[in-house]
């Protein structure tokens, strides 16, 4: 059996608090062994509920490695969770500002570390009314292409039926199943070579999620949209609609 990797004092605060949470679900994970024992990975995940990280990180740690998570900057001053976050090598997301870079540099520095990272490339929990991933945001794919780790796409399903933040709905009871499906490492030789422009960075990225999309496709055992949810696209169509209402 391969030796876990090592946490230290913050892990282990995290596994105290993060492993009593999974077990308001049964867990089902299918393809661990695409998760590399050493070395690094990023893996490329969606994102369905506020319980995700938790449920990620139990995951990660059970296959005997240490997540580093890429998480919004304002998680980091949550009391206790923030400080275990950093504690634990967590790497702070600042968007729209001049420290955005930065978080991308310090994934990079922890990947050239050997360590894992989990990114959620939505940046939040997807708004799709239907729980399928949303239109992501382009830095995985310059994260992706700027590192020779392996790019792995992972779907998680079941959280959103525990813990729906949107509609502020806990339910624990009856139990309910979450999935975790880990796919075959991406093959990005295609766009190594090529300048890191827009639009081959948005193609990675839809490429990217496309797969995490047909993972959570098999797990769901449905049909996945042809399209990925745009939150402003459907908020201009409800006031279109709204206008065209009778008074």
């Amino acid at each position: 059996m391969a030796k876990r990797e090592k946490g230290g004092f913050w892990v282990g605060c995290a596994a105290v608090l993060f492993y009593p949470l999974t077990w308001l679900g049964r867990s089902v994970y299918r393809g661990t062994d695409r998760i590399p024992l050493d070395g690094s990975a990023l893996l490329v995940m969606n994102h369905v509920s506020h319980l995700d990280p938790a449920v990620d990180a139990v995951f990660v740690h059970r296959n005997r490695r240490v997540p580093r998570f890429m998480a919004k900057d304002s998680l980091f001053k949550v009391p206790i969770f923030g400080k275990i976050l950093g504690g634990s090598g967590g790497i702070p997301v600042y968007r729209g500002t001049a420290d955005a870079r930065q978080s991308l540099s310090a994934a990079r520095e922890a990947l050239q570390s050997d360590k894992i990272v989990l990114i959620y490339p939505e940046g939040t929990i997807t708004k799709d009314p239907d729980g399928w991933p949303m239109r992501a945001r382009t830095g995985v794919a310059r994260l992706a292409l700027d590192t020779d780790a392996p790019i792995i796409p992972v779907a998680r399903w079941g959280t959103n039926f525990i813990w729906d933040g949107y509609h502020k709905r806990f339910r624990p009871l009856p139990r309910k199943t979450v999935y975790v499906t880990v796919g075959e490492p991406m093959d990005l030789s295609a766009y190594r070579d090529k300048p890191q422009s827009n639009e081959v960075l948005r193609e990675v990225t839809d490429l990217l999620m496309n797969r995490v999309r047909e993972l959570l496709a098999e797990v769901r055992q449905e049909q996945a949209p042809a399209e990925f949810f745009l939150p402003s696209k459907a908020a201009r169509k409800s006031k279109e609609q709204d206008g065209e209402a009778p008074s």
